[in-house]
């Protein structure tokens, strides 16, 4: 995507913001079936990836008598695998993970516990997510920054003090770095864009505060709460700043596609809307393959050890745009779609 293009993948396509020609085959039922959850595989995954996470805690509970420094080495590692338990959540409340419902519920809120997230909160405003993205007709649907964006007419109708407090809120160093870890430890505490009817919801963000509470009331018993703190608080801010970096850049980009509802259709906003991020091998395991996100929002119930291979079928038919590492570091310069254009854009001069 470096070039402003769609990368072929081995299929024909028109150029531009017409992007893959979305009535041609993409991926049939039986093909899909092939691709269900593993109950076998997800129980393996799950336990490596918890096992793994606890296992480096204990590490850093250790050294941390030793050295703050050697404890603070092994952060990157625990954030990554944060990231890898928050895509099983994420697998988990789109019931792609266990063919048991049941089990997808007892895995998601024990990996919410682990990630700061009230399990069945997020999965609801998550599906609102999967069924507005990429919709200018639709953007009244929550608060998410990293997704919905202004129109530059709309932008340029602004007040100059509405545009400059716009500017600030799409500012990199704020959405980037400053707003993920406020999201994970203290709006997911509290139901704040929660509907009063959403009961069970609700009462997800309750639970989960209680758990957390007990959890490391436990720990601050045990280690102390300077400990805790030395230890728990730098992971969860890396692991904040980098799964909602991903999120956000695999959703607005360069290429990205949005249109008005009567041309918005969820196989067109995943083709056109979302991205193929290409990582090397080791982050896409810390990152569970959600870098293959056209195909996760194409077809939400296949698990993400599923996500690559379908992306080799799909490639052969649609082109796919790929986002490398570099495009993802330029992604959040564009903010603004011009719907004149047909295209994202910069903040003008």
């Amino acid at each position: 995507m470096a070039d402003g293009s769609f990368q072929a993948d081995g299929a024909s396509a028109p150029v531009g913001n017409e992007g893959p020609q979305i009535g041609r085959e993409t991926l049939s039922a039986d093909e899909l079936r092939k691709f269900r959850s593993s109950s076998r595989r997800s129980i393996v995954q799950v336990s490596v990836t918890l096992l793994a996470y606890v296992a480096t805690l204990a590490a850093m509970y250790t050294v941390l008598h030793v050295s703050v420094w050697l404890a603070m080495a092994l952060v990157p590692l625990a954030a990554g695998l944060v990231v890898r338990l928050f895509v099983i959540l994420h697998d988990c409340s789109h019931a792609a993970y266990f063919p048991s419902q049941r089990a997808n519920e007892i895995v998601g809120r024990l990996c919410g516990l682990m990630t700061f997230t009230p399990y069945a909160n997020w999965r609801r405003h998550h599906a609102l997510h999967h069924a507005a993205w990429n919709n200018l007709d639709r953007r009244d649907g929550g608060v998410d920054i990293y997704v919905l964006c202004l129109t530059l007419k709309e932008y340029l109708a602004l007040s100059r003090r509405g545009r400059w407090l716009y500017r600030l809120q799409q500012h990199p160093i704020v959405t980037q770095f400053l707003i993920p870890p406020f999201v994970f430890m203290v709006l997911f505490r509290l139901p704040f864009d929660t509907p009063k009817d959403w009961l069970r919801e609700r009462r997800s963000v309750l639970l989960t505060n209680l758990s957390l509470v007990a959890l490391f009331g436990a720990l601050v018993a045990c280690f102390g709460w300077q400990a805790v703190l030395i230890v728990h608080l730098p992971i969860m801010i890396m692991a904040s700043i980098i799964g909602i970096w991903m999120f956000a850049v695999q959703h607005r980009f360069e290429e990205t596609e949005w249109v008005r509802h009567e041309e918005w259709s969820a196989a067109r906003a995943a083709l056109n809307g979302t991205s193929y991020f290409k990582l090397p091998p080791i982050l896409q395991w810390f990152t569970g393959n959600i870098g293959f996100h056209h195909v996760h929002h194409l077809a939400p119930r296949v698990p993400n050890y599923h996500l690559q291979a379908c992306h080799e079928v799909l490639k052969t038919r649609q082109r796919i745009c790929t986002l490398t590492i570099r495009d993802a570091l330029r992604a959040p310069r564009f903010v603004l779609w011009d719907e004149a254009q047909g295209r994202m854009v910069p903040f003008p001069a």
